[in-house]
C-alpha cells in the first residue's frame, strides 16, 4: 500500500477543510498522543504554508507505519469529518488492505522530482529490483508485511550494488542533502549553528548516503516481521560498524521523515516504529533467521586496517635524545573568564593554588571522562592551554601514544596535526589533508579509507597542536567560508566546519594553544578547557636525573643548579629544563670549574656561543634576521628558500638552531623547518634587534612593550624579545654579544645601549600596571647592570599591589630580589596571583615586607606547611605578618575560608592554656557581605557563627547592590552576636527583607551596642508601624549613636510620630533619615518644621 501517497491525501484535505482552530485542536491532540514534541508542535503551528505544514505532518506520520490509516481515522472520527477520499489505486482501509497492481517507471527529472513525489520511496527499491529481473512482469506489492515482495536477498544486493555503484551513491548523496535542507526547520535549531547550513561536506555525504541505505534496510526488515533494529544486534555482540548511522540524522526510519538531529526534542516513540516492543514479545521468524544469515556484521576492510596499523606504528615512535625524556606534566582544569580591561575577550581565569584541581590519572582517564560528559552525535572541542614551553605539544604527542597502545579505546583513530605545518595563506586543502600526512611519507588514505572513516565521527580524536600558529584562527568562528566539498578549499573553511560542528560531527578535537586573547572565541565554545601545570621542583629534579642517567654528573649537575635559584625557578618550564641540561652537559664535559649563568641571557648566549664559532660568515646573523621576520608575521617555520645560502641552512640543520619538519603538507614544493623552540626564536629575533641597522634607534624602547601607545601599539606576538634585548645590549660585550658575532660587530650596540638607559631612567615604577612592572623588572635583571637596576628598584611604591595579575615562579623570584635591594618596607596584594607556596613562603619570609594579604586558603595551607617542617620563626613571621583588612566576602567560598580560619585560630587557642588570637581575625575592622539574594540567605548563618571572633569590628555592612536578603531569621542570629561585637560602630542591615518581626528582634538586642553604634542603616526594607515603634522605644537608650536611617520602610504616619516623639529624648542623635512613601508628604514636613533632624531627602 501506498503509505506516504494515502497519509498525505488525507493530511491534505483536512487541512483544507476545516478552520484554523480545527487544524490546531488536530495538533493538540497528536501532542497528547506523544506523536509530536512540544517544540514540533510550536513549530507547526507557526508554519505559514499548507503544502509545507501537510507535508511535515505526513514525514511525521509516514514513521508509524502499522499506525498510519489508524491514526488518521482516529484523528477524523475526533473532528467530525466526512470520509476523505483515497489516494489512487487504494481500496478502503476496512477492506482486505491490498493495493492496486502499479506500474513503476523511472521518475524524470533527477531527484529534485523525486523528493517532491507522491510516491512512497520504498516503492523505488521494488523497482530497482524489478529492472534486474529477467522478464518485465508485475509485481504486486503488499501493504501487509509478510506478503511483500521484496525480500532479504534482494535487499543485500542492492546495497551492494549501490555501494559499488559512483553514480547511484552520488545520486541517493543528493537526495540525502535536498532532504536535509528541505526539511530542516530553522526554528528548531541553534542559531548560532546556522552559519554552516549551506556547506555539507564530503564526510556528511558519505554518512548520509549510507544512512539511507540503513533507513531502508531497517524498513526491510519490519516488511519481513524482524522487529530489531540495527543496533539490536550489534548490542549482544562486539561493537562493530553495520551500516552506521549518520551522526547528523539519528533515528530517523525513512530516507525522507524528520530525524531526531532535526527534532532535537521529539521522544522515540514519535520517530521511529516498533520502540515499544520488546525483545521477550517478538519471536524470530523464518525471515528473520534469513536476515540475519544475509546482513552479516561487516568488519574492516583490509586497506582500513594498514591505514590503522601504519598510523599506531607513527604513534608509537619514540622520540629519541632529550625528546625522548618522559616527565608526565600534570593538567589543571580551567575556566575562562571577562578580563580586566575594557575588550570583551575573555582570558583564562587565576586560580588560587589551594583552588586548582589536577585532573584525576592518567591520559586516557582525562579523554575518557571528558567524551562520557558530551551529548550524543556532537563534536566535542577540547582545549589544553599554557605558555610556550610548557608541554602542551609534549602531552598532545603522549595522547597519540596512548591510543596506539590501547588506552584509549573510544577512538579508532587518533591524528595528530601539527598547525605550524599548515599556516600558509592562500594554500588550497581537502579534509584528507589534515589527516593522512602524519609522518615523513604520507599515509596512504585512498577513498575507501576516507569514507570509512567519515563514516564513524564519533570514533575519531584530531589534534590540532599549536593552534595559535594559524592565521585563520582570527573570526574563525563565524566565517562563512567555502562548502566543504571534493575540491580543495581554504584552511579557514575546513576550520570552520570543524568548530562550527558541522564538518565531522560527533568528532573530538583536542586543542592545544597559548592563553591569548584572539583564540577567546574558539576557547569559548569549548567543552573542557585545561591548562598545563609545568613541571615541579621534584619533576625538575627527575628530569634532570634522566637527562643525565648512567653519567657520573648527574649529581653534580643538580648541584650546580641548586646554586642558581632563577634558573630553577625557570625550570616549571619543560624547554627551558631541557636547555638547562644540555647548557650543564657541555660545561661539565669541558672538565673546567663549571658555573650556571644567572640570566636566561647567559644561558642561549652559553648555548649558542660554541656553535656560533664554527658558522659561516654571517650565518647566525641572518639566521637572527629570518626569526625576527617569522615572528613579526606570527610564524615560527620557515621554507629552505629563504635561507641566505645553502651552507647557511645546512649549518644550522646541523647545530640543531632549526629542525626539518616530519609531517610536510602533501604536494609541497620544497621541505620546511621550525625553530626547536619559541624562546630560541624570541632570543634570536632580539639579537637582530641589537645588531640591526635598519632599526632607528628612536624605535627601539617599542619592543620593550613597557608603555602603552595609542597610535600603533606594538603587537609583543614574541613576548621573549624584550628581555633578551636588555640582555644582550647591556650586559658585557667580551662575554654576550662577542661570543656571539665577534667584538667588531658587537660595537653597533653602544649606541642602543644609551638609547634604552635613557628610557629606562625615565619610566616612573610607581604608574607602571602591575604586569608591566614585572616586565620592566625582569628587564632590569637581564641587563645585570647595577645601576640600572638600583634606579629601579629604589623607585617602587611600597604599596605593591598585583591583585588579578598571575605571578609565576620566576615572578616571585625577581620580585624577591627587587624588594631585598630597594632598602625599604614594602605592604603586598598577592590576592588572585595563583603564586605557588613556595614563592609565597620565601616573599612573606623577606624582612622588609611588613604586610601582606593573599588567598585565605592558600595563607592557612602555607601555615600548615610551615608547622609540619618545625619552621617555626618563619611560621611566626607569616602569622603576623597576614592581614585581611579590609575583609569582603564576595562568594560562599570566601565565608567558608573565613571561617577555616577562625577555626585555626581556635585550634590553637586549645592546645595552649592561654588564648592566642591570630593577629588577621584580632585585628580585622571592616566586613562586607556582599553574596546577593540567591547565596545570601544561605551563607549568612555560616558567617553569624564566626562573627563573635572578630572582637575589633568596627563596621559591618549587609548591603549589597543586589540585595542579600538575610531576613528576620538572619537578623535573629546576628543580634545574637551583638554581646561580642564590642567595639561595632557601623550597622549597614539596608536591603535585606526585614519586618516587623525582625525589627523588634533588633531592637531588643541594640542596647548591648549602646556605648559603640554611630550609624544603624535599615534602608529599604519592610518595616510596618510595629517595627517602627519598637525602635523607637530604643532609641533613647542608644547613647552612642549619631546617624539612624529608616527611609523606604513600610511604616505610616503612625509610626513616623512614635520615631519623633522618641528622637526629642535623644539629643545626641544627629539625623534620623525617615521619607518612606507611605507617610503623606504633609506628615513629613510638619514633622521635620517640629525636628530639622528629620531628613527627608
Amino acid at each position: 500500500m501506498n503509505h506516504f501517497q494515502t497519509i498525505l491525501a488525507q493530511v491534505r484535505a483536512l487541512l483544507s477543510s476545516h478552520q484554523p482552530k480545527q487544524v490546531q485542536a488536530f495538533l493538540d491532540s497528536l501532542l497528547e498522543e506523544e506523536l509530536l514534541s512540544r517544540e514540533y508542535h510550536c513549530a507547526l503551528l507557526r508554519e505559514p504554508d499548507g503544502e509545507t505544514l501537510a507535508r511535515k505532518i505526513s514525514l511525521t506520520l509516514l514513521a508509524k507505519a502499522d499506525l498510519d490509516l489508524a491514526l488518521l481515522s482516529w484523528a477524523w472520527s475526533q473532528l467530525q469529518d466526512p470520509t476523505v477520499e483515497r489516494g489512487p489505486g487504494c481500496k478502503d482501509h476496512g477492506g482486505s488492505g491490498q493495493c492496486a497492481t502499479m506500474e513503476l517507471a523511472p521518475l524524470e527529472g533527477g531527484y529534485l522530482e523525486l523528493l517532491n513525489s507522491d510516491v512512497d520511496p520504498l516503492h523505488h527499491y521494488h523497482l530497482y529490483d524489478q529492472m534486474d529481473l529477467a522478464g518485465e512482469e508485475e509485481i504486486e506489492l503488499c501493504s501487509e508485511p509478510d506478503t511483500d515482495t521484496i525480500n532479504c536477498d534482494q535487499f543485500s544486493r542492492l546495497l551492494c550494488d549501490i555501494e559499488g555503484d559512483e553514480e547511484t551513491r552520488e545520486a541517493y548523496a543528493n537526495i540525502a542533502e535536498l532532504d536535509q535542507y528541505v526539511f530542516q526547520d530553522a526554528q528548531l535549531e541553534d542559531p548560532s549553528k546556522d552559519i554552516f547550513i549551506e556547506h555539507i561536506g564530503l564526510e556528511e555525504v558519505s554518512s548520509e548516503s549510507v544512512e539511507v541505505l540503513e533507513e531502508a534496510g531497517q524498513r526491510s526488515q519490519k516488511r519481513c516481521e524482524v522487529p530489531q533494529a540495527s543496533h539490536t544486534l550489534s548490542s549482544s555482540g562486539p561493537a562493530v560498524n553495520s551500516l552506521p548511522k549518520s551522526p547528523a540524522r539519528p533515528g530517523s526510519t525513512s530516507p525522507f521523515a524528520p530525524s531526531a538531529a532535526d527534532l532535537p526534542s521529539m521522544p522515540e516513540p514519535a520517530l521511529t516504529s516498533r520502540t515499544d516492543v520488546t525483545e521477550n514479545e517478538t519471536s524470530p521468524s523464518p525471515c528473520q533467521a534469513a536476515a540475519e544469515d544475509t546482513i552479516q556484521l561487516p568488519k574492516w576492510p583490509e586497506t582500513v586496517k594498514q591505514f590503522c596499523h601504519s598510523l599506531q606504528d607513527w604513534h608509537q615512535a619514540e622520540p629519541t635524545g632529550p625528546e625522548g625524556i618522559m616527565v608526565e606534566v600534570g593538567l589543571l582544569r580551567a575556566r575562562l573568564e571577562k578580563g580586566s580591561h575594557k575588550s570583551q575577550e575573555r582570558e583564562l581565569a587565576i586560580v588560587d593554588w589551594s583552588e586548582r584541581k589536577l585532573a584525576t590519572g592518567g591520559l586516557a582517564e582525562v579523554l575518557l571522562a571528558a567524551s562520557d560528559r558530551r551529548r550524543p552525535r556532537e563534536t566535542q572541542v577540547i582545549a589544553l592551554l599554557g605558555k610556550a614551553g610548557q608541554g602542551k605539544s609534549h602531552w598532545a604527542r603522549a595522547v597519540g601514544r596512548a591510543w596506539a597502545c590501547g588506552q584509549l579505546p573510544q577512538y579508532d583513530f587518533v591524528f595528530y596535526v601539527p598547525c605550524y605545518c599548515l599556516d600558509h595563506p592562500g594554500d588550497a586543502y581537502r579534509l584528507q589533508d589534515l589527516l593522512c600526512f602524519p609522518g615523513p611519507q604520507p599515509l596512504a588514505m585512498d577513498d575507501e579509507v576516507f569514507s570509512h572513516i567519515s563514516q564513524r565521527p564519533d570514533r575519531i580524536l584530531l589534534i590540532l597542536d599549536a593552534f595559535e600558529e594559524l592565521e585563520a584562527q582570527d573570526s574563525i568562528l563565524h566565517s562563512a567560508g567555502r562548502p566543504v566539498c571534493k575540491e580543495p578549499c581554504s584552511l579557514r573553511g575546513l576550520l570552520a566546519g570543524l568548530l562550527q560542528r558541522r564538518l565531522m560531527r560527533g568528532c573530538t578535537l583536542l586543542l592545544t594553544a597559548q592563553p591569548r586573547g584572539r583564540l577567546a572565541q574558539v576557547l569559548g565554545k569549548a567543552d573542557a578547557l585545561f591548562e598545563v601545570a609545568g613541571f615541579s621542583t621534584e619533576q625538575v629534579q627527575t628530569y634532570i636525573r634522566h637527562y643525565f642517567k648512567g653519567s657520573d654528573h648527574q649529581e653534580r649537575a643538580l648541584m650546580l643548579l641548586q646554586d642558581q635559584p632563577f634558573l630553577l625557578s625557570h625550570g616549571h618550564s619543560p624547554t627551558l629544563c631541557r636547555a638547562v641540561c644540555q647548557l650543564l652537559e657541555t660545561l661539565l664535559q669541558r672538565g673546567e670549574e663549571a658555573e650556571l649563568p644567572s640570566t636566561l641571557t647567559g644561558l642561549y648566549v652559553g648555548l649558542l656561543g660554541q656553535v656560533a664559532q664554527d658558522s659561516p660568515p654571517g650565518a647566525l646573523v641572518g639566521l637572527a634576521k629570518l626569526a625576527w621576520e617569522l615572528g613579526r608575521r606570527h610564524q615560527s617555520t620557515l621554507r629552505e628558500s629563504q635561507f641566505p645560502s645553502e651552507q647557511v641552512r645546512t649549518w644550522a640543520v646541523t647545530k640543531g638552531l632549526v629542525q626539518p619538519i616530519p609531517q610536510q603538507v602533501p604536494g609541497a614544493a620544497e621541505a620546511e623547518l621550525a625553530f626547536p623552540s619559541f624562546l630560541l626564536q624570541c632570543f634570536l629575533g632580539a639579537l637582530w634587534l641589537a645588531l640591526s641597522n635598519e632599526i632607528k634607534d628612536k624605535e627601539l624602547p617599542q619592543f620593550l612593550a613597557l608603555t602603552p601607545r595609542k597610535k600603533r601599539p606594538y603587537d609583543n606576538w614574541m613576548e621573549g624579545v624584550p628581555r633578551f634585548l636588555t640582555g644582550l645590549i647591556f650586559q658585557p660585550r667580551a662575554l654576550c654579544l662577542g661570543a656571539l658575532v665577534g667584538s667588531a660587530a658587537a660595537t653597533s650596540a653602544d649606541r642602543k645601549q644609551k638609547v634604552l638607559t635613557k628610557y629606562l631612567k625615565r619610566l616612573q615604577p610607581r604608574t607602571l600596571q602591575a604586569g608591566r612592572l614585572l616586565e620592566l623588572l625582569h628587564c632590569t635583571h637581564e641587563a645585570h647592570e647595577a645601576g640600572l637596576w638600583m634606579h629601579v628598584v629604589r623607585e617602587l611604591p611600597t604599596r605593591l599591589s598585583f591583585l588579578g595579575t598571575r605571578l609565576t615562579p620566576p615572578d616571585a623570584h625577581v620580585l624577591g630580589q627587587a624588594l631585598q635591594a630597594a632598602g625599604q618596607d614594602f605592604t603586598l596584594d598577592l590576592r588572585s596571583t595563583g603564586i605557588d607556596p613556595s614563592g609565597l613562603g620565601k616573599l612573606v619570609g623577606l624582612s622588609c615586607v611588613t604586610h601582606f594579604r593573599a588567598a585565605l586558603s592558600d595563607t592557612v595551607g602555607l601555615w600548615e606547611s610551615l608547622q609540619q617542617r618545625g619552621e617555626t620563626q618563619l611560621l611566626q613571621a607569616a602569622e603576623e605578618k597576614f592581614t585581611i583588612e579590609p575583609f569582603k566576602a564576595m562568594s560562599l567560598k570566601d565565608v567558608e575560608d573565613l571561617g577555616h580560619l577562625v577555626q585555626t585560630q581556635r585550634l590553637r587557642s586549645s592546645s595552649k592554656d592561654t588564648v592566642q588570637e591570630l593577629p588577621a581575625v584580632r585585628d580585622l575592622k571592616k566586613l562586607e557581605f556582599a553574596l546577593g539574594p540567591t547565596l545570601g540567605p544561605q551563607a549568612f548563618p555560616k558567617l553569624a557563627r564566626i562573627l563573635p571572633a572578630f572582637s575589633s569590628l568596627q563596621h559591618l555592612d549587609l548591603d549589597s547592590l543586589s540585595e542579600n536578603k538575610i531576613g528576620d531569621t538572619g537578623v535573629s542570629q546576628l543580634s545574637a552576636t551583638f554581646p561580642q561585637l564590642k567595639a561595632l560602630e557601623t550597622l549597614n542591615l539596608s536591603q535585606n527583607s526585614i519586618t516587623d518581626t525582625g525589627a523588634c528582634k533588633l531592637a531588643e538586642a541594640l542596647p548591648l551596642l549602646s556605648a559603640s553604634l554611630l550609624r544603624l542603616s535599615l534602608y529599604n526594607n519592610s518595616i510596618c508601624d510595629v517595627g517602627a515603634e519598637s525602635l523607637a522605644r530604643t532609641l533613647p537608650q542608644m547613647g552612642s549613636l549619631r546617624v539612624m536611617d529608616v527611609q523606604y520602610n513600610k511604616f505610616t504616619a503612625v509610626g513616623a510620630q512614635q520615631l519623633a516623639a522618641s528622637l526629642r529624648k535623644c539629643p545626641h542623635v544627629e539625623t534620623l533619615a525617615m521619607w518612606t512613601p507611605t507617610i503623606p508628604f504633609g506628615v513629613q514636613e510638619h514633622l521635620h518644621q517640629l525636628d530639622s533632624r528629620i531628613s527627608l531627602r
